[in-house]
């Protein structure tokens, strides 16, 4: 997968009046529409979910599923697959040009089925003697057709996609998303298990002969784990992005977050990262990132983001998938849609790395599996009119900014020292260099036996990695450390154990306790109820760590319940934990 130049417009860094004049252009464009929204908001938004209801019942009464019958004995290869015996009749649901059907049998299960198995269902031609001539030379063609292989390694979210497509279907027939929109193929892969996740990511990885790590070694001169530069390393900042599709009154909007991963055109590469936009009222179709608040900067919020890959992949480059978290206003069903997407190759067609600047990129409709699928076919960008028409259609087309910034000495430093596959936030880049320098010390230093597998007892390797998947707690870590370091010495700062062994106590004093509080619900994303909720224990209980300068009197007191644990909970098995060296799920 390349980018074309129709696709990238390559810009300069921005300056504060050149951004100042692009926002007011945008208002500009996006005056009279916002003035006849607010004219007519209020005496249409009340029928207009009524109206999309009625035309969500027509689309379902009309969208009547045709009945085929299975000429041949087919078993699922994997899950979401539909199994069925010849002679069953199956009502075909959606129909898709690589040969796998949507399909629901007589039980109501639905599931994919390959079309090579299938024949039209005639029910007025079911007689006996037809019946059997059918079957008979059904179960010929079974024998001799070929299923058609996946060729996407992930095929499995793509599937998973496929069986929500009906309700995106529904949704762009009522008009309550633009016709580009799909469900949300990352979503998915994070949903599938811990493989795209960062906690994955950032354990240890074996070498082949399962002897040693390949990405943490031990320099005995420095006393501290190697640096390790990769083939890529690089940062950068999301910016914005511009004229996004706003969905209709029938949906509820819950989040809006751009997911980014390292991407070949073909499979997915790294951990999946997702940084959470912010937008105004004002200008509905601008999402921003980095917000300035009072206090630090939450993780989710932050647009700066680190990139390392060892791939040498020449088509190797930078997956951004636009989305919003919804719930369906008649139903409550909750989803994820993708709004667009946009690959940034970093490398041209020579192997040189693309220059460190600012980026344009207009964003593509459907899934990163397909091609020419605009976004708003609405807002069209195929060249026709005059030059004059053609500039202004480009304008309203969706897009996103993004910087790649090229590193110093300092920052290439500090990148080198964390695993070879990672994404994250720069604003925690600091908390996972400890954790990888304790990890060190353990499994490299103080390790008596690399031949022994016995489990090492260290909550904070055990439970760190659970915190990159709750940003909220990595938050509270942050604040306490900050408050820690800024009572530090010059000297202690220095001292690369001490603050180790400082770390440690923090760490103990607020993240160990929290995680087993009763009072903290779990993480669900997206959900804004459960995150002020978490987010009012987490406050109240570092509040009083800070009051008492320890959580012993928190931890002690009568209304402090925690959640029993298992010792093995606590304990970091390495063993289990570790990338294996295909990369594979251990």
């Amino acid at each position: 997968m390349s980018i074309s130049r129709e696709n990238i417009n390559e810009i300069g860094a921005l300056t504060e009046s050149e951004e100042d004049d692009e926002i007011s252009e945008e208002d500009e464009d996006n005056d009279v529409d916002e003035e006849e929204s607010e004219e007519n908001g209020g005496e249409e938004e009340g029928t207009q979910e009524k109206k999309d209801e009625k035309q969500e019942n027509e689309y379902y009464h009309q969208a009547t599923s045709k009945e085929y019958i299975a000429v041949g004995d087919f078993s699922a290869q994997q899950a979401g697959d539909l199994t069925f015996k010849a002679g069953e009749i199956l009502l075909i649901i959606e129909k898709k040009p690589d040969g796998w059907w949507m399909a629901k049998n007589a039980k109501g299960n639905k599931g994919l089925i390959p079309r090579t198995y299938l024949e039209p269902y005639h029910e007025e031609e079911s007689s006996e003697e037809g019946s059997e001539e059918d079957v008979e030379v059904g179960d010929e063609t079974a024998e001799r057709a070929e299923i058609k292989q996946r060729t996407d390694s992930h095929w499995s979210a793509v599937q998973k996609a496929l069986s929500e497509i009906n309700t995106v279907d529904v949704l762009t027939t009522i008009g309550a998303i633009p016709a580009g929109f799909r469900p949300s193929t990352l979503f998915q892969l994070l949903e599938e298990g811990n493989q795209f996740r960062a906690s994955y990511f950032l354990q240890p990885e074996l070498t082949p002969s399962q002897l040693a790590f390949r990405d943490l070694m031990w320099d005995a001169k420095t006393g501290t784990i190697k640096s390790r530069p990769t083939h890529v390393s690089l940062i950068l900042t999301l910016w914005s992005c511009k004229m996004i599709p706003l969905p209709g009154v029938s949906i509820q909007v819950l989040s809006r977050h751009v997911r980014l991963c390292l991407f070949d055109g073909n499979k997915v590469l790294s951990n999946i990262h997702t940084v959470r936009a912010t937008w105004h009222a004002k200008k509905p179709k601008m999402w921003t990132f980095s917000p300035q608040v009072t206090g630090i900067l939450p993780c989710l919020l932050d647009g700066d983001c680190f990139l390392r890959s060892n791939s040498l992949s020449p088509d190797l480059g930078i997956l951004f998938e636009l989305g919003i978290s919804y719930i369906r206003n008649s139903t409550s069903e909750r989803g994820e849609l993708s709004c667009g997407w946009v690959f940034l190759k970093l490398f041209d067609a020579s192997g040189i790395p693309i220059p460190a600047k600012t980026y344009e990129l207009f964003m593509n409709g459907g899934t990163p599996y397909e091609k020419g699928v605009e976004v708003d076919p609405s807002v069209s960008n195929r060249a026709y009119g005059s030059v004059f028409h053609q500039m202004m259609m480009m304008r309203r087309q969706p897009q996103l900014l993004v910087k790649l910034r090229s590193l110093n000495r300092r920052s290439r430093d500090i990148l080198s020292l964390l695993p070879g596959t990672l994404i994250g936030s720069m604003c925690y880049i600091h908390l996972l260099i400890l954790y990888r320098q304790i990890l060190g010390d353990v499994l490299l230093k103080d390790k008596m036996s690399m031949q022994s597998a016995d489990f090492i007892s260290n909550p904070m390797l055990t439970t760190f990695p659970k915190l990159l998947e709750q940003p909220d707690m990595m938050d509270a870590l942050r604040s306490s450390w900050a408050e820690k370091e800024s009572t530090l010495k010059r000297s202690e700062k220095k001292d690369r154990e001490f603050l180790k062994a400082a770390f440690l106590l923090v760490y103990h004093d607020c993240v160990v306790p929290l995680l087993h509080s009763t009072l903290l619900p779990p993480f669900r994303w997206a959900e804004e109820e459960t995150e002020a909720t978490r987010w009012k224990v987490i406050t109240d209980f570092m509040k009083q760590n800070q009051e008492n300068k320890s959580a012993l009197q928190a931890l002690l007191a009568p209304d402090g319940v925690h959640e029993p644990f298992d010792i093995l909970e606590q304990t970091y098995d390495f063993l289990g934990e570790i990338k294996q060296p295909d990369g594979g799920a251990p």
